[in-house]
């Protein structure tokens, strides 16, 4: 009922007790609170939330236009509602050093598990769109110690992202990689590596945990988590997944409604207002006032 039962601090010790355990860790994109309970509910090891749902969500394109005032509100709805850990997309900090290192204790306060900071420039953009410019290896480096120094839990994740793989190729991502976990990060992001291969080369570069993103339409094939871990991935994100289906579904039946008045032909497609009820722990809430669970639903 209402919020998680678990204290951040649990969820991130946990995070990093799976982490270092090695095994894959399967972690959604939620676009909002109740898409992360329904994440929870399926069985997943964590959420994701990502810069560019937020963005689109707000009806912007993901060039660098939300605020950590908007990133922090959304992460704490969501981190509240459910009991997995929560990584979060940070884009590039929101400004220099001391903006990342704003960000990083504003987010710890939303009661995230960890972010990751990225390489490029500012203003940054979709980490599979061409054109991507990133900052020189020391800008970078700054950024992620900036990072790890601000954060006051150790248990915390730092993520180090490095675009760098679309202007300068595997070599200088796996370089700029190592330049990261010198630097103290805790795992690293290689955004739009193209094939199992180059991440298998990069896991074997690094001595801390390996993200994939598994996004559509994207720079990368789409890899299942079998084949992720057997080259060495330890956590795998899908950011906008959910947010497409939903975006899809909702314009299919925006379609029907317009040629047919009704959406009688689309029920079986919708969630059920029953297990709407469910997700949301409806029942519960009569322990604190009968008078808000008092009826039943009928059955179809």
């Amino acid at each position: 009922m209402l919020y998680t039962t678990r204290t951040d601090t649990d969820k991130r010790r946990d995070f990093r007790r799976r982490l270092d355990s090695g095994e894959l860790l399967r972690m959604p994109g939620a676009f909002n609170p109740l898409s992360a309970r329904l994440i929870e509910r399926r069985g997943f090891d964590g959420v994701y939330v990502s810069g560019a749902v937020l963005s689109a969500d707000l009806g912007l394109p993901d060039i660098g236009l939300t605020t950590l005032t908007e990133v922090a509100g959304r992460t704490r709805q969501i981190t509240r509602v459910t009991d997995l850990p929560t990584l979060a997309d940070a884009d590039t900090g929101f400004g220099e050093p001391m903006n990342v290192a704003r960000t990083v204790q504003e987010l710890e306060d939303a009661g995230l598990a960890g972010l990751h900071i990225e390489d490029q420039v500012n203003p940054k953009r979709c980490g599979h769109l061409d054109g991507k410019q990133v900052v020189d290896a020391e800008t970078a480096v700054r950024r992620i110690r900036a990072a790890v120094d601000a954060r006051r839990d150790p248990d915390f994740l730092i993520v180090a992202r490095t675009d760098i793989r679309a202007s300068e190729g595997l070599r200088a991502t796996i370089d700029r990689a190592r330049r990261l976990v010198d630097a103290g990060a805790d795992a690293i992001f290689p955004e739009a590596l193209r094939t199992l291969d180059e991440f298998a080369r990069v896991r074997a570069a690094i001595d801390v945990p390996l993200l994939a993103n598994m996004t559509e339409f994207g720079k990368s094939d789409l890899f299942t988590p079998d084949q992720l871990s057997d080259a060495g991935v330890n956590i795998v994100i899908w950011p906008v997944s959910l947010l497409r289906m939903a975006m899809g579904a909702a314009d299919r039946g925006l379609s029907t409604l317009l040629d047919q008045g009704s959406l009688t032909d689309r029920l079986d497609e919708m969630q059920h207002r029953r297990d709407l009820y469910d997700l949301l722990d409806y029942e519960s809430y009569s322990g604190f006032d009968s008078s808000v669970f008092n009826f039943r639903l009928e059955d179809d």
